[in-house]
């Protein structure tokens, strides 16, 4: 069937996302580490809106390890790479992605990359054949059954993660519940209520007479457990564990209603528990103070939209969490610890979440909260970044708190010549204890002014 390109730009992050990690994966490029890491980089700074920044130097230093003298003229290494990796995508797309509808491509001359895609000339009137009944997990291709089982620890990890989400999601709707709903404008009858003092110091850039800002949930991929309901080709792409290896879960419902115990990828059926919990505080407040609560998924928000509004970013794994961090000095969210890279007497270089030595639940957590300005300076750009969803929820329920914001702003007071002038933008870092997955109260380990 013939085809034909679209170059349109109607492509999402994910989109773009899934196809570099299917190039990645190839037998092309999977025992290339240089080129993967080339591949990444330029397709990371091209979706966090860095384009402009990419050129042969900064490819050199950051990919290749050249020193800050790499002289591109005496040392070809990114332009001799660069055409090898056009030579392999197109062959990659000449084989073993030939049927694939999304094309990632590196004009020569540049190192932005370019995604297309390929629309069949002839579209059939109806879609692929379908059959509801066939999606049931029973149905399940014998290619799924027969692959072979990760490790047991890791199997019980999963399914526990599916059963302690599902047990958190039914709780947070409970209390989403009781306190009322959490979207929408503020109701007419209620007159815009002040905040305290304590807490308008560091709320006020968000609140009117300033632009609502827009509030960004994390889409966190997971393996949920798949269920009759979905289709063949999702459950196909599920992974099986046997429901023999797994008696810890014989009494509970899963064990009865399910056949088989197939755990499928999804990046769009949960957002993690602590950063929505928090979610209902941000909102509550914007409609006491007769604001609108404007929400959306990380994997739909554009760049721009983080540069140049008010925003507010919850939680890690966004894509725009990153780049908040490129010119700020202090700490450093990165690989699943806080960096300290000029610590203070009193603390550590690096902070860590703790666990239980013999049950290995969680025990302490971190948190992140940044302060910064956008692009253009008008607005602010609000980061809450826990190392898990328990440092998150710990953090935003800090920033409510009368009491304890008293003790941040005298923190950053302290900060200034006159001890009294709170810096604008800031990074202050939190720590939470943690008790059957329940945060406790954060407290301050450390905060930094933030110069731009």
């Amino acid at each position: 069937m013939a085809q034909r390109t679209n170059p349109a730009n109607g492509f999402s992050t994910y989109e773009k996302r899934e196809e570099l990690r299917r190039v990645v994966q190839s037998k092309l490029f999977s025992s290339s580490p240089k080129k993967i890491r080339f591949l990444e980089f330029i397709s990371e700074q091209s979706f966090q809106g860095n384009s402009e920044k990419l050129n042969e130097y900064l490819i050199g230093t950051e990919v290749y390890d050249r020193g800050a003298d790499f002289d591109q003229q005496k040392d070809p290494i990114v332009r001799v790479q660069a055409h090898e990796i056009r030579r392999l995508l197109k062959k990659y797309y000449e084989e073993e992605g030939r049927g694939s509808l999304i094309r990632m491509e590196l004009p020569a001359g540049h190192y932005v990359p370019v995604f297309t895609r390929l629309e069949p000339e002839n579209d059939t009137e109806n879609g692929p054949e379908s059959d509801p009944e066939n999606g049931a997990v029973a149905a399940v291709p014998a290619a799924v059954s027969e692959a072979a089982p990760a490790p047991q620890r890791s199997n019980r990890a999963l399914v526990a993660l599916t059963v302690i989400l599902a047990a958190l999601c039914l709780a947070l709707s409970i209390q989403l519940a009781r306190r009322g709903p959490t979207t929408g404008p503020a109701p007419a009858q209620h007159a815009a209520a002040a905040l305290p003092p304590s807490l308008d110091w560091f709320w006020h850039p968000f609140l009117p007479p300033a632009a609502a800002p827009l509030i960004v949930i994390p889409n966190h991929p997971i393996l949920r457990a798949a269920h009759g309901g979905d289709s063949q080709q999702t459950i196909a792409a599920g992974h099986e564990i046997p429901k023999a290896s797994l008696p810890e879960f014989r009494d509970t419902i899963h064990f009865r209603e399910l056949k088989r115990f197939i755990f499928v990828p999804s990046v769009t059926d949960f957002t993690s528990v602590g950063e929505t919990i928090g979610l209902v505080d941000l909102c509550e407040m914007f409609f006491r103070a007769g604001d609108s609560c404007q929400v959306s998924q990380s994997r739909l928000v554009d760049f721009e939209q983080i540069k140049n509004n008010n925003t507010i970013l919850l939680g890690g794994n966004q894509s725009w969490s990153g780049r908040v961090f490129l010119n700020v000095e202090g700490f450093h969210f990165q690989d699943g610890v806080i960096i300290n890279r000029s610590p203070q007497p009193g603390e550590e270089p690096l902070y860590k979440p703790e666990f239980d030595p013999v049950t290995n639940q969680l025990t302490r957590d971190y948190a992140l909260v940044l302060m910064l300005p956008n692009e253009k300076k008008e607005n602010r750009v609000l980061l809450i970044y826990g190392i898990y969803t328990q440092g998150s929820q710990a953090a935003i329920e800090f920033l409510f708190s009368p009491e304890q914001m008293a003790q941040l702003r005298n923190a950053l007071a302290a900060l200034s010549p006159d001890h009294k002038t709170i810096p604008p933008y800031f990074q202050v870092l939190l720590t939470t204890t943690v008790e059957n997955g329940v945060p406790g109260d954060a407290s301050i380990v450390a905060v930094r002014a933030v110069t731009h």
